[in-house]
């Protein structure tokens, strides 16, 4: 008997209809079966977030993909409980209109898809295009394609870990190669726009404004900004343990 076929999660957070879904379900397919399982409208910013106040509805579209109203959390948690009638091997998230580096990572549904399905214990890949022109993404084909097999690929996939890829925003025949990378740090200056509604009363847009970076050498934005595709290997435990043994020292329970 043969290797059983690899079998793939596709879900996102920028919808069902997304570009970068389509594209990542496309090439994935050329090396393992796919699911595909997403929400039904943009989630960006959702984290990990769960769906609690309320049912959900999967709905199946003809070609078997399921839309799902709730966050990419949810799709995945829907998908591995009752959706999928086998396991899978992996679960690829992306492919993200926009970038996912440094502290992003915490907000992004892309990220927490990815990472939903490693707390289940697949492994877990989140892609992302760090730019706003999501026409670039069909001249990366060849490029996704070529990382989404060696991934999946491996013989021994880290356990606890996934991994966060973000594509520089420059046409497929100018990427520069693949390089393993630290998360960078970001910060958002001028993010809250205060306005009013019809009716006089202020709001507030969270979004836009200025981002500034900065981290080692290797870091993601740096890499990504060189022209390189950055891959992050991630992990779910946030413990500092170089702090273990300085905050023991403060007796917090005496």
């Amino acid at each position: 008997m043969g290797r059983p076929r690899l079998r793939i999660l596709i879900t996102n957070d920028d919808g069902i209809n997304a570009k970068g879904l389509e594209l990542l379900a496309r090439v994935s397919r050329r090396v393992g079966h796919v699911d595909v399982v997403a929400p039904d409208r943009e989630q960006s910013g959702a984290s990990h977030s769960l769906t609690l106040t309320r049912p959900l509805r999967p709905v199946q579209r003809d070609d078997g993909a399921y839309y799902v109203d709730g966050t990419p959390t949810d799709c995945v948690l829907l998908a591995l409980g009752t959706l999928l009638r086998e396991r899978p091997d992996f679960v690829l998230s992306g492919v993200n209109h926009g970038p996912n580096m440094g502290e992003d990572v915490l907000y992004s549904g892309t990220v927490a898809a990815a990472m939903e399905g490693l707390s289940l214990g697949i492994p877990g890949v989140a892609i992302s295009l760090a730019g706003a022109d999501v026409n670039l993404l069909q001249t990366h084909e060849q490029w996704l394609q070529r990382l989404v097999a060696r991934i999946v690929g491996v013989a021994s996939f880290p356990r606890d870990t996934l991994l966060n890829v973000n594509i520089p925003p420059v046409p497929g025949d100018e990427i520069r190669g693949i390089r393993t990378t630290t998360l960078g740090n970001r910060v958002y200056s001028e993010s809250l726009v205060k306005t009013e509604d019809p009716w006089g009363r202020t709001v507030y847009w969270i979004g836009g404004g200025q981002i500034s970076w900065s981290g080692r050498e290797d870091c993601d934005f740096r890499v990504v900004q060189e022209g390189y595709i950055s891959v992050t290997p991630l992990h779910i435990d946030l413990t500092n343990y170089r702090l273990l043994e300085e905050v023991r020292g403060w007796k917090l329970g005496q």
